[in-house]
């Protein structure tokens, strides 16, 4: 199991490092994340969907997603807590109290998946959650050390030390834990070091004296690897490159429940908005979202409904991905109260369709064919709600000869997430609004292919650790 000092410190960048690593030593290796909290989903080949950490770290082993490898998927939704996924499908919508009140039944499920995994595998990498040493949810943790020790399960404890404090934070956890949950964590490891290592030496032998346990290695910052993001933390972080002004302008709505953002990941440009901008975006993008009728009702409440209009009648294009193709249309309606309680609400207006919010759950990789040049491309849907065109419309794609979506001068809306991540597709629909506004053509950004980050990640893991001890004491 790899535990963190706190969230966000590099648990599941090391997990995938040490999937990837092992798989390329020959290991039959999978990943496993008993409780994940995320609004970045995908879709697995048994019909659920599981979080995109756990997606991407299935990849790293060659392994295609399954619902096994996250059994509890907690996503978001508003005031009212959060849609439970369990073994991949919709289960129950519960707030956090509720939640534990099903702690027995739902570790269960999760040693179930557990073990079917490792019935099939020779090794699994466990991601905790969080921080290892979460006091006040000890006698209900579903995902960290209590876990570790209820499935006799090692743990690898990750620190980040470029957000300072390292010291504190490996100790300080060190001292938190108590009994065989203590005895579990058999290292640490350093993340995320900037500068010269051997500038840290006397740091290091200071961290194993003090925490009474070896340090596996201190691992450098690798900002040219990159990895599909697990929530939109990521998105606060600066743009690591500069943005050109002769360029499209491109605004995503940073909406409240933004979902599967890592479908701009190839977009150059991009700034995420949260308010209505003091500037002229050359193309606005609605994303998805958990909760649609919510985050219309905030687009409304705010002022950006009326911001997005007053762009498109000066002539920005305006796309919009599941939930932001939902809002496109002229009204949503969620009549059994599946997302929210406002029961209807009108759209924008961009589009004459109409959507209603179902109870069923559409979640499914698919391939496409794009309607206006017959490119194909791969794609996936995660959604509640069928949204109905008027006939005669012109469609994004097709799908097995059904029409998906719309594509209008000016305006784009699709169920597909996914269609943006296909360079192709991404190049071409970016090439036709920079036509239509007259500014030269952009170029996607240059992401090089996810295996290559995979085997760089590896490499990444390989040159840093110490292997022997490593090996001697998690591998045997």
């Amino acid at each position: 199991m790899v535990v963190g000092t706190a969230s966000h410190v590099g648990k599941s960048w090391t997990a995938t490092a040490i999937c990837r690593f092992l798989r390329r030593r020959g290991v039959r290796v999978a990943p496993f994340k008993a409780q994940n909290m995320s609004l970045n989903s995908y879709p697995c080949v048994d019909g659920g969907e599981i979080g995109r950490s756990q997606a991407a770290q299935a990849e790293a082993c060659g392994l295609e997603p399954r619902s096994d490898m996250n059994p509890v998927l907690l996503k978001p939704s508003g005031p009212d807590g959060s849609q439970v996924i369990l073994n991949g499908k919709v289960w129950k919508q519960l707030s956090a109290t509720a939640y534990y009140e099903h702690y027995e039944e739902l570790l269960g499920e999760v040693r179930a998946a557990y073990q079917r995994l490792a019935d099939e595998f020779d090794f699994l990498v466990i991601e905790g959650a969080g921080a290892a040493a979460e006091l006040n949810l000890r006698s209900r943790d579903l995902v960290n050390l209590p876990l570790a020790a209820d499935l006799g399960v090692p743990a690898l404890l990750v620190a980040d030390i470029d957000r300072g404090g390292v010291f504190a934070s490996v100790v300080g956890t060190m001292q938190l834990l108590e009994g065989d949950e203590k005895e579990l964590v058999r290292g640490f490891v350093i993340n995320r070091f900037r500068g010269e290592r051997s500038l840290f030496s006397e740091g290091r032998q200071t961290l194993e004296r003090l925490a009474e346990r070896p340090c596996l290695g201190v691992f450098p910052y690798a900002p040219d690897i990159h990895l599909d993001a697990e929530d939109s933390v990521s998105l606060d972080a600066p743009p690591s490159e500069p943005r050109s002004s002769s360029e499209l302008r491109v605004a995503v709505v940073r909406l409240p429940h933004i979902a599967n953002f890592t479908d701009f990941r190839l977009l150059p440009n991009v700034e995420y908005v949260t308010e209505a901008a003091q500037y002229d975006p050359d193309l606005i993008i609605i994303p998805g979202t958990k909760n649609t009728l919510e985050d219309l009702a905030w687009l409304q409440r705010i002022g950006l409904d009326r911001w997005i209009l007053d762009r498109r009648k000066d002539g920005a294009a305006v796309w919009g991905v599941c939930g932001g193709y939902q809002m496109l249309g002229r009204f949503i309606s969620d009549p059994r109260e599946v997302e929210s309680k406002r029961g209807r609400l009108p759209g924008l207006g961009l589009l004459p369709h109409k959507t209603t919010i179902t109870s069923e759950k559409t979640t499914r990789e698919v391939s496409a064919r794009l309607a206006v040049d017959g490119r194909d491309f791969t794609a996936y849907e995660i959604h509640m709600g069928d949204t109905e065109p008027p006939a005669g419309d012109s469609p994004f794609a097709f799908i097995d000869g059904k029409a998906e979506g719309c594509l209008r001068r000016g305006i784009l809306g699709t169920y597909l997430h996914g269609a943006l991540e296909d360079p192709a597709v991404a190049q071409f629909l970016l090439e036709d609004v920079a036509n239509w506004k007259n500014k030269p053509a952009p170029k996607i950004r240059g992401v090089a292919d996810k295996q290559k980050h995979y085997d760089r990640l590896a490499d990444w893991f390989e040159g840093h650790v110490d292997w022997p001890r490593f090996e001697e004491l998690y591998l045997r």
